[in-house]
């Protein structure tokens, strides 16, 4: 029996020739001809003031709190269904994150739970696109304009994505993408930080290289230049090989989220009579860029049980995200319960651009067997506090 696996990156021969081109060239490292291509190109896409390719969307985060001075005594708001990466960004500058709970039907953060936690000591909202759905920014921008305090859209899962009519990653004054293996555009790793303003760009960009700039352009120099360490930076950088990568993938983003997109189509129309198993809902003014295709299973459900039997049969499968509130780390005293609900029963299971249609047909029978096999449910199927089922 074949294995259908949870992800697959969708990686061909152009990518390959792509690679070829760096190797050939002699400057595979980071911030070189093929990195500042890359960031042309995205600055172009997103119609923002400036792109900086890096190492991964953490590292995107990181670098948009210090542009943006968060620190010690600060409280950053973040989204709590989701990767963690935000919360873990505030502590890495000394902020304490706060967790806002979300929307049962998109699994985004909710705005009036944002707004019930502002405080004096407020600095920002990170709003993340869960598992590839854009959150609501109308409503978010209007909370962060109306108490001063920045909004960074954790798109890292939304490349392709829209909100009313706009790109995912620039519907906030910092948007931060991914290019893991598993979003819709890849190279295997990688991310990038999109700003409105260029001076933010500037700052992170500086960062981003210890602090001294792109030691490429330095070899250019007629001369000798020797660059001064003035502050603490990182190393952050995207490889040019990473660069080149995604430049192929950019140019295939519509084509690979249409594949997702068929695939999601085929998941709701063969669960939509299945009692035991919710599906997403995407509201009419956004559309969702599928890095996740997660249900929730009724709460009679062994989720494990269902896990263990998918994954016997070769079908990958994990819990669908995470609720950032109950992670040990950040010893947080919050209960976010649409969240902890969301965090409990849902399941992710096979999403990518390379799924054929008798491939989901075999994911979905099988998980049809498994939620019946492994229920105790006596009632009518209750799914997330009032979520789309």
């Amino acid at each position: 029996m074949e294995p259908i696996s949870l992800v697959h990156a969708s990686l061909g021969e152009e990518e390959l020739a792509a690679v070829a081109e760096v190797f050939a060239s002699g400057w595979p490292a980071g911030q070189g001809p093929k990195g500042k291509a890359l960031e042309a190109q995205l600055a172009k896409k997103y119609g923002v003031g400036d792109a900086v390719a890096l190492a991964n969307c953490g590292a995107a985060l990181h670098l948009a709190m210090l542009a943006l001075g968060v620190g010690p005594g600060d409280e950053v708001i973040v989204a709590d269904y989701g990767f963690p990466a935000p919360a873990q960004a505030a502590l890495y500058v000394g902020a304490t994150p706060v967790f806002a709970d979300v929307r049962p039907d998109t699994y985004t953060v909710d705005p009036q739970a944002v707004a019930d936690l502002v405080t004096p000591r407020t600095a920002g909202i990170v709003a993340i696109d869960t598992v590839g759905m854009p959150a609501d920014y109308t409503e978010l921008q209007e909370i962060a304009d109306r108490h001063g305090l920045f909004l960074i859209e954790d798109a890292a899962c939304a490349v392709g994505a829209t909100y009313q009519g706009r790109q995912a990653g620039a519907l906030a004054e910092i948007g931060c993408l991914s290019f893991h293996g598993r979003k819709g555009a890849s190279s295997g790793e990688g991310g990038a930080l999109l700003a409105h303003d260029p001076e933010i760009g500037k700052d992170a960009r500086l960062r981003s290289s210890f602090g001294i700039g792109s030691i490429f352009d330095m070899g250019k120099v007629v001369g000798l230049p020797v660059p001064t360490f003035t502050e603490v930076g990182y190393n952050f950088k995207l490889s040019d090989i990473a660069a080149a990568i995604l430049q192929v993938q950019l140019g295939r983003i519509d084509e690979l989220l249409a594949r997702r997109s068929a695939v999601a189509a085929q998941y709701a129309e063969l669960l939509a009579d299945e009692d035991l198993v919710g599906t997403p809902t995407v509201p009419g003014d956004r559309t969702h860029a599928w890095q996740t295709y997660m249900v929730t299973l009724d709460a009679g459900v062994d989720r494990a049980a269902v896990a263990a039997e998918l994954r016997g049969q070769g079908i990958g499968c994990q819990q669908g995200t995470w609720a950032g509130h109950v992670q040990p780390v950040f010893k947080a005293q919050q209960t976010c319960p649409v969240s902890a609900d969301l965090f409990a029963r849902q399941l992710s299971i096979p999403m990518h651009a390379e799924l054929k249609p008798h491939q989901v047909e075999r994911v979905v029978a099988t998980l049809r067997s498994a939620v019946h096999t492994h229920s105790t449910a006596t009632s009518p199927a209750t799914f997330a506090l009032g979520g789309a089922a």
